[in-house]
């Protein structure tokens, strides 16, 4: 059984020492060959496709057979809901379970097929997630009404369009990632764009 372990730290006075050595202990007990480590000191909040690590670990899944993927707890996949779902359904397209040690359970079963407990949980973090994204929706509404009503005017100037420089600028994240050879679909996942964008993008390619 080939594994990854993956470990993140939010600030760069913690250490991820004792994840790895938790998962690699766990690793040893189990028969588990550990073919990598990723690890990464960045704010949970970053997007996915601004985390160097996580878009190595899914390169290096891609182009090797990998069974599983081990972290200490979901957070380490980041502080965002949505950005952690993301990643989950990435490792489900490719047929790669997640352990999650705190919970003790795999998000696959060894038929590949997602799991009644892990599905539990990925549900209630898919209405997490759209509860977040209401939130951000109403919030955003909110703000634009009260704009509008102390007279100004939302939306871009007419006849604006982007610069090519401009858009290779704001999705340079996404353009990496699709010269890494990611799909359209799993550069969406990965980057919270719509795949209408990242269509748009790969233009750019």
């Amino acid at each position: 059984m080939d594994v990854v372990i993956f470990g993140r730290v939010s600030t760069l006075i913690q250490d991820y020492d004792r994840q790895v050595n938790e998962l690699t202990a766990i690793c040893t007990q189990r028969g588990w060959s550990v073919r990598s480590v990723f690890t990464e000191k960045i704010s949970g909040a970053k997007k996915n496709a601004e985390r160097k690590e996580l878009s190595r670990m899914i390169d290096y899944i891609k182009a090797q057979h990998i069974d599983k993927v081990l972290v200490t707890e979901l957070s380490r996949l980041g502080r965002d809901t949505l950005q952690v779902l993301q990643v989950i359904e990435t490792l489900n397209d490719m047929k790669v379970s997640l352990y999650i040690q705190n919970y003790n359970i795999e998000t696959l079963n060894e038929d590949g097929k997602v799991n009644a407990m892990s599905q539990f949980l990925i549900t209630i973090l898919a209405e997490i997630a759209r509860m977040e994204r209401k939130t951000i929706r109403e919030r955003m509404n909110s703000g634009y009404k009260n704009y509008r009503e102390q007279g100004g005017v939302v939306g871009r100037k007419r006849g604006y369009t982007k610069s090519e420089d401009q858009m290779k600028q704001q999705y340079s994240q996404e353009i990496k990632l699709l010269r890494k050879g990611l799909s359209l679909r799993e550069v969406s996942k990965l980057t919270g764009h719509s795949v209408n964008t990242i269509r748009k993008v790969s233009h750019f390619v």
